[in-house]
């Protein structure tokens, strides 16, 4: 019987070994895509308390505990830190099967030095130790980032934002690290929302101008892009119930965005045709600046009535959508490709049934612009599991090219998480191996392992065209 998580966890050939312990292993982490603070990391905030830097924040954990019963008192009420980490590790310790349990136990194995199983009975130990080297040297939020091997990290940033973290990073030269914005324009978008208008206002304070029709949110969103550009940032990030192709004339898309100034929420045909032409003019945008764009898709969000009204967003009261038609997706990136507009591109869904819809739009698009110009992302939210992964995995090897693939993101808004590119990365060897042992691939270590190297980080290191930063 193999042992629980040992050297070799998940690794069941000897070519996925090889690969592992000499290529992957070693490579920096470039996490494009996830939700730190760029304030805590600047800050270097110290943790009091595993809870807070592990259950803090993480509608993964929570939701797990929901399952289990866990009362709310537990998860995001008043109880005491300690009891919220004993109820965690009470659940978590028969947890089989879902992710949780793995990654946890990375977790406590990179950063604590923990190789126990972490249980109701284990919890006092695994608290008493955790803690002692949360107050240890180097056991600030930069440091957890050094630890883990980290080239260049890229937040969530609203268009509103004012980047004076970023900027007080970028000028920091005691840290190694690049820390980039990502722009994220949803509440921008987002006409449908009751919020929409109160946001317009934060857009036209940070832009400096009034808006007044939708070409004036254009040239706003232009100056807050021409902003977030000259700190560095590279890529977009759009979170969509689906990607939407209802073209529209100038004409109505000004009577739609007048009539909402005034007050009137939109049809559902009118909010469609305003988020196409929306998404079509940022898109033109990325192209004219050398910006990846990143579309997740395939969520629903905020099921959950009572709860979000006492909570908010994020949460942990999501779910898979069943509703993502790749034709309209096909035709938003054609009707961009068709200007010659079209930017790079990154297409996730939350629903696997996608993958090969989105293995197959690639090829569509594809061009010596770059390698894999057009990127089926890695598998996300309640796809980043064994499963989840490999599929993605060999979806895209099955329809595209996966030695181009820009690889694994935390998605993440804790400083534990980097384990996830472990878990990943295990995964990708193991199937590697198979291939190899079944005869599937030759034994070429040679270019096995310079295509482990891309996936791992070459890839995303020259596809978002990502410099070291100067100390």
């Amino acid at each position: 019987m193999k042992s629980f998580m040992d050297k070799d966890f998940l690794l069941n050939t000897e070519t996925a070994k090889v690969l592992y312990h000499e290529v992957s292993e070693h490579c920096p982490i470039i996490d494009y895509h996830c939700h730190l603070s760029p304030r805590e990391i600047y800050e270097n905030i110290r943790y009091d308390n595993i809870t807070q830097v592990w259950l803090g924040g993480d509608h993964y954990k929570w939701r797990l505990m929901r399952s289990a019963g866990v009362p709310e008192k537990y998860i995001t009420g008043d109880a005491s830190d300690y009891e919220k980490f004993e109820k965690y590790a009470e659940v978590l310790g028969k947890a089989i099967g879902n992710p949780l349990y793995h990654w946890s136990h990375l977790e406590l194995r990179r950063f604590f030095g923990y190789d126990g199983i972490l249980n109701k009975s284990t919890a006092p130990e695994v608290w008493k130790l955790a803690n002692e080297k949360l107050q240890s040297e180097g056991y600030t939020s930069r440091g957890l980032i050094m630890m883990s091997n980290v080239d260049t990290i890229c937040t969530t940033d609203d268009p509103i934002d004012s980047l004076e973290w970023h900027e007080k990073l970028a000028a920091d030269k005691t840290f190694p690290v690049t820390v980039l914005p990502a722009w994220r324009p949803d509440k921008a978008m987002n006409l449908e929302k009751p919020t929409w208008l109160d946001y317009l206002a934060q857009l036209e304070q940070a832009s400096g101008m009034k808006i007044a029709s939708f070409a004036d949110l254009k040239k706003a969103l232009k100056n807050r892009l021409d902003f977030f550009a000259a700190h560095g940032c590279k890529l977009s990030d759009h979170a969509l119930n689906y990607v939407m192709y209802a073209p529209a004339s100038d004409e109505e898309l000004e009577a739609i965005v007048s009539a909402r100034l005034a007050g009137k929420l939109p049809s559902a045909e009118e909010e469609a045709k305003f988020k196409f032409a929306f998404m079509t003019f940022v898109a033109t945008e990325y192209h004219d600046r050398g910006w990846v764009m990143q579309l997740h898709y395939g969520c629903r969000r905020d099921n959950n009535p009572i709860m979000f009204r006492q909570m908010g967003p994020d949460t942990g009261f999501d779910c898979v959508d069943n509703y993502a038609p790749s034709a309209q997706t096909a035709a938003f990136l054609g009707n961009l490709q068709d200007k010659d507009k079209l930017p790079k591109t990154i297409l996730y869904s939350l629903n696997t049934n996608d993958n090969a819809a989105i293995d197959s739009i690639l090829g569509c698009f594809q061009s010596d612009e770059a390698v894999g110009k057009i990127q089926h992302g890695s598998a996300w939210w309640f796809n980043d599991h064994f499963d989840g992964m490999s599929e993605q995995i060999k979806s895209l090897a099955n329809l595209g090219y996966l030695a181009g693939f820009v690889g694994m993101l935390t998605d993440s808004r804790s400083f534990l998480s980097y384990p996830r590119h472990e878990y990943f990365r295990r995964i990708l060897c193991r199937i590697f191996g198979e291939w190899v042992e079944q005869g599937f691939y030759p034994e070429d270590m040679e270019t096995l392992k310079g295509i482990i190297g891309d996936i791992s980080y070459g890839n995303a290191k020259r596809y978002f065209d990502f410099a070291k930063k100067e100390i």
